[in-house]
């Protein structure tokens, strides 16, 4: 007899990793009215929640550093009034110094007219007369040489045209509010984000308490981690960002200085703040110093140094130090941080777009533990929306072949072959099995699931082979016949157990259903194997299905016969709907039934199958034919009649 604790040492219980169960979220009219409604008070009553959306934001940064300090001893209200004063005035120097560089380029440009025109022209006399700059050249000449003409034709006489200067008289309260005015909005907004952000550090364990209470104060387990994590989230990843953008700009500021560039300081400064902007941030850092060496060398070679000097950085930065300091995702998909970059900058341009990834990352925390905003973590969450199964199921009745089998290849990375097969594709096979139960599944997708599932299955063979080299497998010496039970999808099953069987060290074949037929099954050799398992997808197989088990041992009464009436595995109808997740179970009497016509054993999972096709018991008897009402029927057929 096998050691049953053998057989889950090498086929371990744990599941596949994958995301938490997921409720049912769906989209309807109130659903996309109230988001509608949420996006115009957004996009109307900018000046009012922009300024609370950066302070809230602020707030996620610099909370951890307040924390610090608190836990140093210092009181609540200093931690905050130095956390706050050292990022304000940090900012501040920035943009002091920023301005200065400015002045000091705006100054120097002149100076590298000769050069920028120096190298036209050389790109003009290096393309020849048929060359695309060339023409396009020969083409603004043109046309400018007919706009002036067209102009001078347009002049009576050949008079000089009249140059005419108007000139408003302006009051001093005019002219103070001309000047004055637009400095007010930007500063006014600055000083309300420093407040903000002073009184929300301040009173941060009272805000949290308030928005737990307004979210549900039921659940202050859920409510909790939702703060906890949003913060968390967001605070690390502006602070790690803050932190890669400097490792970043430090070698860009030295390494343009070096080149020769002027004002290295600038687009060093500029660069740290430029890659705060999603995607598009590193080009526009890398653009101006580029056209800034363009302009100062007489020659080319500041263009390519600069050119590399930005490649070689972005390459270090990209594949090692982004890398190594994001420990964590921050939860969003690389599509949806582009996706809601665009959408908040059309909300709130530059400013939008700067803080559009935090923002989205917020959203999706709260989708994430919050039916009430699902939504957004169904849309811009990095997680599959469908459990493993599920998108399996899905990829077969697309009928991607490459997909399905990528997916499987990737997931047997991390698990057995038989873990894959208890919480993937059997559970997968048994969604179809119930939509062909219900009649939805039409007859051209069953045929492509079968075919695609069944190419699946065989190039996954090559992975059971692999498992099968492992030593000390709880399988060998045993010879087991895996058979389908009554339909394709059974068939299938009878494949993944197979392999499931190799993996495992036992000597294992599968048969189509079609060979359960009493002169077909005794053409196989059955006097070869010690044991066969009928493999159903179906829940409630048919009684007919099952005397194939009367029949087999009719035909080889050395065989143990199992049945295995296959349940959705634990982790796998965890996360499928609950409406329907009783229809996957297995009833007892069903199992009962199948041991009652002469089953050695029936079993619902893989765990207990493996265990008991492993054993080496002697197979049970067929139970002796019931003749009682046989023998009533021909007593009743002797008897004589009586006119």
């Amino acid at each position: 007899m096998t050691d049953p604790t053998r057989i889950k040492g090498a086929f371990p219980g744990s599941p596949l990793p994958s995301r938490s169960a997921a409720t049912s979220r769906r989209i309807n009219l109130p659903t996309l009215a109230t988001i509608a409604a949420v996006v115009a008070i957004i996009y109307f009553a900018q000046s009012i929640i922009l300024p609370l959306a950066i302070a809230m934001l602020l707030t996620f940064a610099l909370s951890p550093l307040a924390n610090a300090l608190r836990k140093m001893g210092l009181p609540n209200l200093p931690a905050v009034l130095i956390v706050t004063t050292g990022a304000f005035v940090a900012v501040a120097l920035f943009v002091l110094v920023v301005a200065s560089q400015l002045s000091s380029l705006s100054a120097s440009l002149p100076e590298f007219q000769a050069n920028i025109i120096a190298k036209v022209d050389a790109i003009r006399e290096a393309s020849s007369e048929t060359g695309l700059v060339r023409r396009f050249s020969n083409m603004l000449a043109a046309i400018n040489a007919e706009i002036g003409a067209g102009a001078a034709d347009d002049l009576a006489g050949g008079q000089d045209p009249m140059q005419v200067e108007v000139i408003e008289r302006q009051s001093i309260i005019g002219m103070v509010s001309s000047l004055i005015l637009p400095l007010v909005s930007p500063i006014a907004t600055t000083g309300l984000v420093v407040v903000i952000v002073v009184f929300m550090l301040l009173e941060r364990a009272e805000i949290r308490d308030r928005f737990i209470k307004l979210i549900g104060s039921d659940d202050l387990h859920r409510t909790t981690q939702v703060m906890q994590e949003a913060g968390g989230r967001v605070g690390r990843y502006l602070l790690i960002l803050l932190m890669v953008n400097v490792i970043y700009a430090v070698p860009v500021g030295l390494g343009l200085w070096l080149i020769g560039v002027p004002n290295a300081l600038l687009w060093g400064l500029l660069t740290l703040v430029l890659r705060f902007v999603p995607y598009i941030g590193t080009i526009l850092s890398a653009a101006f110093p580029l056209f800034l060496a363009f302009a100062v060398s007489p020659d080319w070679s500041a263009v390519l140094w600069t050119l590399a000097l930005f490649a070689a950085i972005e390459l270090v930065t990209s594949n090692i130090i982004e890398p190594w300091l994001y420990g964590s995702r921050t939860g969003v998909s690389p599509l949806a941080i582009i996706v809601s970059a665009i959408f908040w900058t059309w909300l709130w341009g530059p400013l939008g777009l700067i803080i559009s990834t935090p923002l989205t990352v917020c959203l999706v925390v709260l989708g994430k533990h919050l039916p009430q905003f699902a939504l957004f973590d169904i849309l811009f969450g990095d997680e599959p929306v469908l459990a493993p199964h599920s998108r399996l199921y899905q990829r077969l009745l697309a009928g991607d072949a490459v997909e399905a089998t990528s997916r499987a290849h990737e997931a047997l990375e991390e698990a057995y072959i038989g873990e894959y097969y208890r919480d993937v594709g059997i559970p997968a096979l048994l969604i179809a099995q119930y939509d062909v139960q219900r009649g939805v599944l039409a007859q051209d997708q069953h045929d492509r699931l079968v075919h695609v599932a069944k190419a699946m299955v065989e190039d996954l063979a090559d992975v059971a082979e692999a498992e099968e080299e492992d030593e000390d497998r709880p399988g060998q010496g045993v010879r087991v016949l895996c058979a389908g039970g009554r339909t394709d999808l059974d068939d299938i099953s009878a494949s993944m157990l197979m392999q499931t069987m190799l993996a495992e060290g036992a000597f294992a074949r599968q048969i189509p259903h079609g060979d359960l037929l009493r002169e077909r099954f005794r053409a196989i050799h059955a006097e070869e194997y010690d044991c066969v398992v009928l493999s159903f997808t179906d829940p409630s197989p048919s009684r007919a299905s099952l005397l194939h088990i009367r029949r087999i041992k009719q035909v080889a009464p050395h065989l143990r016969v199992g049945v295995a009436v296959w349940a959705m595995a634990d982790e796998a109808e965890a996360k499928s709907d609950p409406e329907v997740r009783g229809a996957f179970a297995v009833r007892d009497e069903k199992l009962e039934e199948a041991r009652a016509i002469g089953a050695d054993f029936a079993v619902s999972t893989f765990e207990g199958l493996l265990e008991e096709a492993f054993k080496s018991d002697r197979p049970i008897p067929l139970p002796a034919p019931h003749h009682a009402r046989r023998g009533a029927f021909r007593k009743a057929s002797a008897a004589p009649t009586f006119p």
